[in-house]
């Protein structure tokens, strides 16, 4: 679309301006070919497991072996490796899947919400030793989570919890990174203004939050959420050294055991237990996937949400 500009002279011809569309300039815009190849090397470093777990999880332990790593083999036996793995034990991979529902929802969920008061706390009140101790909760972010699940183990047992669920749900709920997160997007998320006029209405602090900040905060409780929800989710160590009995496993901890059953040849393994391995691997990521599809919608407008200053 072009559009006609006259110009300030008398005497001179009317000169024309061109207005570039968008589009043009997208059409017209340089691509890097380093850039591009880079994504690729990328997108290929996180696909290629996948995709290999997709293929292993139809093969036999033979063809595992024998056949190529990210090709299928001459016999594929998917449905049958899926059905020996929910049989397998009496049916004891499904109950370790429920575990993990449970210890994964319950920690995602209360982690959530903890991390969205103390961060809302931290962004709105002010009180004696605030920024000593927000500095102790970035700190804390640098400790890693294995080098505390001794002591935690310690304690659990003076308390009696070791081989029980709070013994996974309890530490699971300390998110201090969840807290940190919480605190930054809660300054520009909630307006002081809202809660000033809130509080004029008469309402308490509580049913402020309740009411009107946790809505507010709602895209990054959906990102604290899914962050929890897939580190305990895949939590290993600790369900390892806190659980002693079989049937309060999560599936890592489970599909562990089966590997080791397999490698050692003790009691119960079968000649096909390593796939069984790689198969309940594949089924164990079906739920996480099923969650970032479910709650993307929610995660994608909290980050164009804070990408837009009002």
């Amino acid at each position: 679309m072009t559009t006609t500009t006259p110009t300030a002279t008398t005497a001179g011809p009317v000169r024309t301006v061109s207005a570039a569309t968008p589009a043009r300039r997208r059409r017209g815009a340089r691509r890097s070919t380093p850039l591009t190849i880079a994504m690729l090397a990328v997108l290929a470093y996180f696909l290629l497991p996948l995709f290999w777990l997709l293929i292993a999880s139809t093969k036999s332990t033979q063809d595992l072996f024998n056949s190529f790593g990210l090709w299928f083999s001459h016999a594929p036996q998917f449905l049958t490796n899926v059905r020996q793995t929910f049989t397998q034990d009496d049916g004891v991979f499904v109950h370790w899947l429920l575990n993990t529902v449970l210890y994964a929802g319950v920690s995602a969920i209360g982690a959530a919400l903890l991390a969205a008061a103390g961060g809302y706390g931290f962004a709105k009140f002010r009180f004696r030793g605030d920024r000593i101790s927000f500095n102790l909760v970035l700190g804390a972010v640098m400790v890693p989570t294995t080098a505390l699940a001794i002591p935690t183990y310690l304690l659990f047992a003076e308390a009696g919890l070791v081989n029980t669920p709070w013994a996974v749900v309890l530490p699971s709920l300390v998110n201090p990174f969840g807290l940190y997160l919480m605190r930054i997007y809660a300054q520009d998320a909630v307006p002081d203004s809202v809660l000033e006029a809130a509080r004029i209405d008469g309402a308490g602090e509580a049913r402020i939050f309740f009411r009107i900040a946790l809505r507010l905060l709602a895209p990054g409780l959906v990102t604290v959420l899914l962050f929890t929800l897939v580190a305990t989710w895949n939590n290993y160590f600790l369900p390892l050294i806190m659980l002693n009995d079989p049937d309060l496993y999560p599936v890592t901890v489970g599909l562990s055991s089966w590997a080791a059953q397999a490698q050692n040849g003790g009691a119960g393994a079968s000649s096909d237990m390593l796939a069984l391995v790689v198969t309940g691997s594949l089924v164990s990521i079906v739920p996480l996937v099923v969650a970032f599809l479910l709650l993307q919608r929610y995660w994608q407008s909290g980050l164009a949400a804070g990408g837009v200053k009002q």
